[in-house]
């Protein structure tokens, strides 16, 4: 199967090395950046004989199997709709996009095409919140009431990501709302916001919170509530807790080790692991494995194009709900979007 790479940044450069050589019957046999010493860098690196600053060289190769994108995210729609021409299948980055238009041209294509469109939920693949998910299906406690996810960096992002990511609800917190989804296996019906700037004055001025909680009520009639922050000093913290009428299930952070010190005066530990590459370094890989395998079986790809659009839906309402303090319904979001 081969695959291209569009985007050479962190994320690019870590699915070009995981496709080299953890991912079994793949060959990355081309790597597309605007800044072709970067695409250049990593191609020499891994042995990659292509590499263009146009996508499209790439991505219309009569050779080329599937398309990475790992590109900037006002990039990922025009990507997406090359790639479909070219019937080629899809794994992008979230978020598809900020537009909702857009989003919806890209899967029509996607549909009209009959190619895979997988979306980088990689969280899904964590082994922790994976066994999470299984323990609410088998009704290991009971009907869900309740849910709360805890996502907390361990540094702000730089002031010039900010400026242009689209606010803590898109860039960050849809992480947490495909997860919401994912582990209550409902629709997310409404949200909730309130935010704040606490961390950076600079933050603010962006035009962005650093702070937020949110209220989720589901389809299902369960409650969610999430809270972000852009800095947690202790590490990256990622946890999870699903309370029901049986029980409750609860996922913890990940340590570099599982040494814990006990004195006369107190007991302790290492810190959590420290960034999200650390953390999601395996899920990264079973993600991938994921879509190599539906693209080898013809199976549905385990994150669809419709779970990208649910996301970037309840962040685009947490971010009304924050301006207009009340609750917002999705299809709100999505009834403007269609006027």
């Amino acid at each position: 199967m081969n695959v291209v790479v569009v985007g050479a940044g962190r994320i690019g450069r870590l699915h070009a090395e995981h496709l080299t050589f953890r991912v079994p019957g793949t060959r990355l046999v081309g790597i597309a950046d605007v800044n072709r010493d970067a695409a250049q860098s990593l191609a020499d690196r891994l042995g990659v004989a292509r590499v263009s600053t146009d996508y499209r060289d790439l991505v219309t190769a009569p050779d080329v199997d599937a398309v990475i994108i790992c590109s900037a995210t006002d990039t990922h729609t025009e990507v997406i709709l090359e790639s479909a021409r070219a019937g080629k299948h899809i794994f992008c980055e979230k978020p598809i996009d900020l537009d909702l238009g857009r989003i919806d041209s890209a899967l029509y294509a996607v549909a009209d095409a009959g190619v895979l469109l997988q979306i980088g939920f990689n969280r899904r693949f964590d082994a922790n919140f994976a066994r999470v998910r299984r323990g609410i299906a088998a009704n290991e406690i009971g009907t869900p009431h309740l849910l709360h996810i805890m996502s907390r960096d361990p540094a702000p992002p730089p002031i010039s990501y900010v400026r242009v990511s689209g606010g803590i609800f898109v860039d960050m917190m849809i992480h947490d709302f495909d997860m919401a989804r994912f582990l209550v296996g409902s629709e997310i019906q409404s949200v909730f916001a309130t935010a704040g700037v606490f961390i950076d004055p600079a933050i603010g001025d962006a035009g962005d919170v650093d702070t937020a909680v949110v209220v989720l009520t589901f389809e299902n009639g369960v409650i969610g509530t999430i809270d972000n922050s852009r800095q947690a000093v202790y590490g990256y913290d990622q946890r999870v807790e699903v309370f029901g009428s049986g029980g409750s299930i609860t996922a913890l952070n990940e340590y570099p080790n599982q040494v814990q010190v006990s004195t006369a005066q107190t007991v302790y530990r290492d810190l959590p692991l420290h960034f999200f590459l650390e953390r999601y370094a395996e899920s990264y890989v079973a993600e991938m494995l994921a879509f190599v395998d539906a693209v080898r079986t013809g199976s549905p790809v385990p994150v669809t194009g419709h779970d990208g659009k649910q996301a970037l839906l309840a962040g685009l309402a947490a971010g009304q709900s924050l301006k207009q303090g009340r609750p917002v319904a999705l299809s709100e979001i999505e009834h403007e979007a269609e006027d």
